[in-house]
């Protein structure tokens, strides 16, 4: 018998059975749709976290202050705080030469008030150079340049958010003023939209110069700078040596001892972004693990419905060998039948999986990524399961004895 005959008989067997063979080929389906869904949300979401620090900005470390619990502010606590407006300079005096740009970001909560609303928003006082560092330019207006950065000017560069909330009904927000503790700031920008970071809105901020922010905002302890230092380096690859300097430099100016721990904490986004991929990585791959186990249940789903239908074709089965049709031929019968459930189920799961990654996109707001590859291998593997899972009702069905397949009533 021919294999063009041995298909057209084995599509007619399963479109007789339509119910069972949809039913059947469910569990291919869910399992094929799940690994699709799984891969490639697990690298949307690596991706959406490589493009959330890339927004940050690039080749970046922050120095914070470290906590000194117990000790008091004349012995350098400063309220928590320990990094000194000298240690500024020093990181800023061209000492370290992997350091390319240097800026202080300090920060707080403010109600800021315009004539027509008023938002809770996060006030951020810092010099130009900040603007720099975060790769962030403004769609209206400008930042502010190097003097009016360090001068003491009621001027602010808003974020997208703020802008549609303070002024929702003006054409541009440039130009239109707005309260900050009943002080009156001329707006002066407005910058291009970054989106979700790990800490929330990017957009929702004002920045302000950096005195300003000191004198106007958040009077605060003034030899200690209670906030974090950003810094980019000249390349990534010299991220661990620029550490190091750091380190040496802020210890040595802060006379630590060479048992004391460190009172600062240097912190490298881009590793904190690896690691972050890394713990995705391993999640996404987990749920593919999952998705894969139901796929191989699945597959077990059809060796069974299989056997079924062996059992209830016992006499068809006798029929088609007392008119003289072979083993193989029943037995090749059988196992195109289970592979073309796990083939189409397979095409319907890459389906599924398709839409339902695109839903998980839509919903986690990140970008969608089709893995084709990942797609193609389904499909092959929808394949090897139905010769896998099929091959034993097949042998079955094609080892039955002519005379007592006959004799048969189901």
């Amino acid at each position: 018998m021919s294999l063009l005959t041995t298909f057209k008989l084995a599509l007619r067997a399963l479109w007789r059975n339509k119910v069972r063979t949809i039913l059947t080929m469910l569990g291919i389906i869910f399992g094929i749709g799940a690994v699709i869904a799984m891969v490639a949300s697990g690298e949307g979401a690596q991706m959406a976290v490589k493009q959330v620090f890339a927004r940050m900005g690039t080749n970046v470390l922050i120095v914070t202050n470290q906590s000194t619990r117990g000790m008091a502010p004349s012995q350098g606590g400063g309220g928590g705080a320990t990094l000194t407006w000298e240690d500024l300079a020093a990181l800023q005096s061209g000492e370290i030469s992997t350091i390319k740009y240097v800026a202080p970001a300090l920060e707080t909560r403010v109600q800021v008030v315009s004539e027509d609303a008023d938002w809770n928003t996060r006030a951020m006082g810092t010099t130009s150079i900040w603007f720099k560092i975060r790769n962030w330019d403004a769609i209206e207006g400008a930042v502010f340049d190097e003097d009016t950065g360090n001068g003491t000017a009621k001027v602010a560069v808003i974020g997208k958010t703020v802008a549609a909330q303070l002024f929702p009904g003006a054409t541009t927000a440039v130009g239109q003023v707005a309260r900050i503790n009943g002080q009156p700031y001329e707006i002066v920008g407005v910058l291009a939209g970054k989106g979700q970071g790990p800490m929330g809105d990017l957009d929702d901020l004002i920045v302000v110069p950096i005195k300003t922010y000191q004198q106007k905002i958040d009077r605060g302890i003034a030899k200690y700078l209670r906030g974090q230092v950003l810094i980019t380096m000249t390349s990534d690859d010299v991220a661990e040596r620029t550490i190091s300097s750091i380190t040496a430099l802020l210890r040595d100016r802060h006379k630590l001892d060479s048992s004391d721990e460190d009172d600062f904490r240097i912190r490298n986004p881009t590793e904190f972004a690896k690691a972050q991929q890394a713990s995705t990585q391993r999640i996404a791959t987990l749920l593919a693990i999952v998705a894969a186990v139901s796929l191989f249940v699945g597959g077990i789903g059809v060796m069974n419905i299989m056997l079924v239908s062996v059992i209830e074709r016992t006499r068809e089965i006798g029929i088609r060998m007392a008119v003289g049709a072979k083993p193989r031929d029943v037995r090749l019968q059988f196992l195109v039948e289970s592979i073309v459930i796990s083939i189409v189920g397979g095409l319907h799961g890459i389906l599924l999986g398709y839409f339902g990654a695109k839903y998980m996109a839509g919903y986690f707001g990140w970008e969608m990524i089709f893995p084709k590859e990942t797609a193609i291998l389904a499909f092959v593997v929808s394949g090897i399961v139905g010769i896998v899972f099929g091959m034993y009702p097949a042998l079955r069905a094609s080892r039955l004895d002519p005379i007592t397949a006959l004799r048969y009533e189901s």
